[in-house]
């Protein structure tokens, strides 16, 4: 049946209002922050309905990543939320959860790209990184001058990267040269750094490095036929005798657990990405339930159709109240790797079940890039899986319950 302007413009007959509109905040969580916060938070929506919304679909169908949107991020002063001084933006780890799941909600390869470059690159440095290291590259790329990516996966190991990194470091003077492979590298093709980490052949330990794209013996290459995330420009990374400077591996690294800092606190982010993620197909589905009429009427009046639309409120709320306690508890100084991987695991887990209420509302138009819900299914595969698998995060949440590790 044709959708008409007048059937968009239905009021509901028994109540005479106008349908209220699809609205993925149903607790108001956002009026935990401030007045200014909120106001900045209105920015980012406002940016991201009229510049990412409208061409988001048609660059995902092509695989590529809309370049032109990075000056409007730029102009936001988004990136290095959390983290103060440097030209970062600084604020709460509470007011960047929101960012982030701000982002997903209209995209959630932008949110990684904002993720990876802003989270997981610019909070190497941040963490780990000398003084003098952050003076040099934290102003550029928090005016986004200046693009991060962070190598840590590999062909061969992903959860295991604690234990099993197959990329060495060895140094010659003040050089070091790495050797091996990273997967699945976010931003990585176009970056002009990547955080390399590589086990030092010297000591064992893991050491993290900031490799630029002209280093000598670095060489990205664009992984091709993704199902998920087709915006992100993921790489497939070979070092080949690539020569890094002393003054570019992270000066206040020395192991694994050093690496974890920074994994911990951006893992928080990507339950945020998940819940934002849940908001964009829960909306959009609820629009086209408003609108698709089926037996003379709209299916949003239907008993089963209410039914899945109560169970992704109910998915998406318990997940915001989640991550805004685990923010909360991030900026008290008294978040633990538990509490990030409770989050995680949790919100995937949720979003993974609401994409699929969304999907199925929308019957065959479900799949279609043109009511943008199959983006959102798809893309949901990937965040279920990065930043620890559901799996190795009830594995940490239950070693913190029982008092025994259950790891190999």
């Amino acid at each position: 049946m044709a959708i008409t302007k007048q059937a968009l413009e239905r009021k509901d007959v028994k109540s005479a209002k106008a349908l209220p509109k699809p609205n993925g905040d149903f607790y108001s969580v956002r009026e935990v922050l401030s007045n200014a916060e909120q106001g900045k938070l209105k920015q980012v929506r406002d940016f991201l309905e009229a510049k990412v919304a409208p061409v988001i679909d048609q660059y995902w169908a092509d695989d590529a990543f809309p370049f032109e949107v990075v000056p409007g991020f730029r102009d936001l002063n988004i990136a290095g939320l959390g983290y103060e001084g440097y030209g970062c933006a600084g604020g709460s780890t509470l007011f960047a959860g929101f960012v982030t799941m701000e982002i997903a909600r209209v995209d959630s390869s932008i949110a990684t790209f904002h993720g990876v470059h802003g989270g997981l690159a610019m909070g190497a440095i941040f963490l780990l990184g000398s003084e003098e290291q952050k003076q040099k590259w934290l102003p550029p790329m928090a005016r986004m001058e200046k693009i991060g990516a962070f190598g840590l996966t590999e062909p061969n190991v992903g959860s295991g990267a604690s234990r099993g990194l197959e990329t060495t470091a060895r140094r010659e003077g003040n050089t070091w040269v790495l050797n091996g492979q990273k997967k699945w590298i976010g931003n990585a093709t176009w970056s002009d750094l990547t955080i390399i980490w590589a086990r030092d052949i010297a000591d064992n330990e893991v050491k993290g490095f900031i490799v630029e794209k002209t280093a000598p013996g670095f060489k990205a290459e664009k992984i091709q036929q993704k199902m998920a995330l087709r915006v992100v420009q993921n790489a497939l990374i070979t070092l080949d005798d690539c020569r890094v400077p002393e003054e570019n591996r992270l000066q206040n690294d020395s192991s694994f657990r050093d690496t974890a800092r920074v994994l911990r606190n951006t893992r928080g982010a990507v339950a945020w990405m998940a819940t934002g993620c849940m908001m964009g197909a829960y909306e959009h589905s609820l629009a086209y339930a408003q609108r698709r009429e089926q037996f003379g009427k709209p299916i949003a009046s239907f008993q089963l159709v209410q039914d899945h639309l109560a169970k992704m409120v109910g998915n998406i709320t318990a997940a915001q109240c989640m991550v805004v306690r685990l923010s909360q508890l991030q900026d008290q100084g008294k978040m633990k790797d538990e509490h990030a991987s409770l989050a995680k695991a949790f919100c995937t887990v949720r979003m993974r079940e609401t994409v699929g209420h969304a999907r199925e509302i929308m019957g065959a138009n479900g799949i279609l890039l043109d009511h943008h819900v199959g983006r959102y299914v798809a893309d949901a595969e990937a965040l279920y899986t990065y930043e620890g698998t559901r799996e190795m995060n009830h594995l940490i949440v239950g070693k913190a319950v029982s008092g025994f590790s259950a790891f190999l």
